[in-house]
């Protein structure tokens, strides 16, 4: 599991310390894998500094075998578990 924002690799390092992450956070600061990913917003919209929270379950090939667009940050894992147990058959 990776994340990434548009945020600085400082600002990065201090929000994954904050929250106990253990999965890297990635700095895309140019929005280049957010656009390549589709998650960047309109120049207009409010939010446009932040990316759309969307996670990419990629398989094992690296193919996209899912796209989550996250609206319940609490229940996301148990979303993706379901998913991955679905997969799996």
């Amino acid at each position: 599991m990776i994340g990434a924002s548009f945020d600085t690799p400082a600002e990065n390092k201090a929000f994954r310390d904050a929250q106990g992450f253990e999965y890297p956070l990635l700095s895309d600061v140019d929005r280049a894998v957010g656009t390549a990913y589709e998650v960047t917003r309109a120049a207009d919209d409010k939010y446009a500094n932040f990316p759309n929270r969307v996670s990419y379950l990629i398989d094992p090939s690296g193919n996209v075998a899912h796209v989550y667009e996250v609206a319940d940050v609490a229940g996301h894992a148990a979303e993706v578990l379901a998913t991955l147990t679905t997969l799996r058959g």
